[in-house]
């Protein structure tokens, strides 16, 4: 092999001795570029995309279902429906629901539909069961739908006393449940306004 004399271009022996076929040589007498490979850009993540505001509504209606079960108090709504309408993407929506269970697991939304899909082990095969449907805008929360009944059952009592009072001895009584029904139903009665409104506000 014939050496390599002081005119003949360094580039061209590099070139041979990584790739094992001599670069071509332009008219010039110069070799020419090897192409270098383009780098593959990496996917992003799913829960990198950024979400629609169908998604962001999705996981306020799931707060609130979880403030109606008891699952969250007006603080913990109040706050987490904000953060809702303001995440950007899918992992800032799912990091509200991580806490709040359902029968069939957490409830995680996933693009590109943006229906709410239970998160957990993959199902085997077989009929697919979807979460139960739960009633949405409920008109009271259970809380308070129960200490209407409370009071509505205390007041009945007092009545049916009252009434068979007045039949047994035969003389009109001082109509004294209102006393018992009154005041304690004002104050029940602002309570339940005072969290319809609440809940019935428009959102930032």
């Amino acid at each position: 092999m014939a050496e390599q004399g002081p005119g003949d271009p360094p580039a061209q022996a590099h070139a041979t001795e990584a790739t094992g076929v001599p670069p071509r040589p332009d008219p010039g007498g110069r070799p020419t570029p090897i192409a270098q490979p383009t780098p593959i850009a990496q996917p992003t993540p799913v829960a990198q995309f950024r979400a629609s505001h169908g998604d962001r509504q999705l996981v306020a209606d799931r707060l609130r279902e979880a403030l109606d079960e008891g699952r969250l108090t007006l603080d913990e709504y109040d706050d987490r429906v904000k953060v809702a309408y303001a995440a950007t993407t899918y992992d800032d929506l799912n990091a509200l629901l991580r806490d709040i269970p359902t029968q069939t697991g957490v409830l995680e939304i996933r693009p590109p539909s943006g229906r709410r899909m239970p998160a957990g082990p993959p199902q085997t095969a077989g009929p697919v069961r979807m979460p139960r449907p739960t009633p949405k805008n409920r008109r009271i929360p259970l809380a308070l739908s129960i200490l209407w009944t409370i009071w509505a059952s205390v007041v009945a009592i007092n009545v049916a006393v009252w009434l068979i009072v007045i039949v047994t001895t035969g003389h009109s009584l001082y109509p004294w449940p209102i006393w018992v029904a009154g005041p304690t139903g004002a104050a029940l009665l602002a309570v339940t306004i005072g969290i319809q409104a609440i809940r019935n506000r428009p959102e930032d």
